[in-house]
C-alpha cells in the first residue's frame, strides 16, 4: 500500500524566489508535475533552527483557505527561532470541491501525498534548518493527508493534526445524495485505503497531537475519538469549545506542544 506514494527523491530542488528576505514567496516543482507555491518564513540568526511544514484547511468562504492560514503563527514562531514552510495544495482553489471529480479522488490523493513528501524535502534542504527537529501542522484536509504522511516520512518528529475526520468518504461524498447506493459503496471501499485511521497508527516514533472542536459540524466527536484511538503513543487529544476553525486556546496549546517536541523557545531553556 505504501508503495503507492513512492516518488523520485533524487530530483534536484530548485526554488524560484519572488520577494522578501524574512518572508520568501517561492514555488517549487513536485515529481507529480504540480508546481507548489509556498511561503518560507526564516528567523534572524545563523541557526540551525527547527522547521515546520504547515498545511492549510479548506473553507471556501474564508479568506485564509490557502497558504496564508498559518502565516501569523509562522511569523510569531520565527521570533522564537523557527523556520516555516507554508504550502499550497490541491484544495487551494476556492472552487476545488465543487469542480473535482469522484473518479479522480483516488489518484489526486496519491499526488497530494507525494507533494507533501516533496515539501518535506524542501523544508529539510533549507540552509538554516535542523533536520533533526522537523514538525508538521495540518488542518482539515491538511490533517487527513498529514496522517498518511506520518506513516511515510520519519524525518518529522511531531504532527499536529487539527479537525480532520476519520475517513475521506465522510467529506468527499458530501452533496452526493443522488449517487446510487452501489456506486456509493464502491467509492467508499476504493477510498478507504487512504483513510487517516489506517495510517496515523504508523506515525511512530513521531508524537501526534490531535485538536478538535466540540461544536464542529464536520467532525462529530465520535469521528474525532476514532481518529485518536487509531493513533499510537506518544499521542494526545484535546477538544476545545470551538467550531471547525478552532480557536485561540487551540493555538496556545499548539505552540506549547511544538516548543516541547522541537526544543525551542521556553522549552529549550
Amino acid at each position: 500500500m505504501l508503495s503507492l506514494f513512492d516518488y523520485d527523491a533524487t530530483l534536484p530542488i530548485k526554488l524560484d524566489p519572488i520577494e522578501g528576505p524574512s518572508i520568501q514567496n517561492v514555488k517549487f516543482d513536485s515529481p507529480t508535475g504540480n508546481v507548489i507555491e509556498a511561503y518560507i518564513v526564516t528567523p534572524q540568526g545563523e541557526g540551525p533552527f527547527p522547521g515546520i511544514l504547515w498545511v492549510h484547511w479548506y473553507e471556501p468562504h474564508s479568506p485564509n483557505s490557502n497558504r496564508t492560514q498559518f502565516l501569523s503563527e509562522a511569523l510569531a514562531l520565527a521570533e522564537e527561532g523557527v523556520v516555516s514552510l507554508l504550502i499550497s495544495t490541491m484544495w487551494t482553489p476556492v472552487d476545488w470541491f465543487s469542480t473535482r471529480s469522484l473518479d479522480d479522488d483516488h489518484d489526486s490523493s496519491i499526488r497530494q501525498v507525494i507533494d507533501l513528501r516533496r515539501a518535506v524535502d524542501v523544508l529539510a534542504s533549507l540552509p538554516k534548518v535542523d533536520v533533526d527537529r522537523l514538525g508538521y501542522v495540518g488542518h482539515d484536509f491538511g490533517a487527513m493527508y498529514g496522517a498518511i504522511l506520518a506513516s511515510l516520512d520519519k524525518r518529522l518528529k511531531t504532527f499536529i493534526l487539527m479537525a480532520g475526520t476519520a475517513c475521506f468518504s465522510d467529506w468527499f461524498l458530501l452533496g452526493q445524495k443522488d449517487l446510487p447506493d452501489d456506486q456509493r459503496q464502491a467509492y467508499i471501499e476504493k477510498m478507504a485505503k487512504f483513510d487517516p485511521v489506517n495510517f496515523v497508527g504508523q506515525a511512530d516514533p513521531a508524537s501526534v497531537f490531535l485538536q478538535f472542536g466540540d461544536n464542529d459540524w464536520f467532525v462529530p466527536l465520535e469521528k474525532a475519538q476514532a481518529f485518536f484511538d487509531a493513533a499510537q503513543e506518544p499521542k494526545k487529544m484535546e477538544v476545545y469549545k470551538a467550531q471547525h476553525d478552532l480557536d485561540d486556546r487551540a493555538r496556545h496549546f499548539r505552540r506549547a506542544w511544538l516548543r516541547e517536541k522541537l526544543g525551542f523557545g521556553e522549552a529549550s531553556t
